[in-house]
């Protein structure tokens, strides 16, 4: 896993601070979304998710 940077961006207020928070994530590679989406999953998970559709069935 690669480790990212840290970067620190002081907003003089929140709706500043959520406008770059969109933007940022708009301005994104489909990769890079990707990537975060993987990581994030594998936090929550581990390393044995459920699949989403299996998880989302309802019975």
């Amino acid at each position: 896993m690669k480790q990212a940077s840290k970067v620190v961006k002081i907003f003089k207020n929140f709706e500043d601070q959520e406008a770059w928070d969109i933007q940022y994530y708009i301005n994104l590679r489909p990769e890079e979304r990707q990537r975060i989406a993987r990581e994030l999953r594998l936090r929550y998970y581990g390393k044995n998710p459920p699949r989403i559709r299996d998880a989302q069935a309802v019975k």
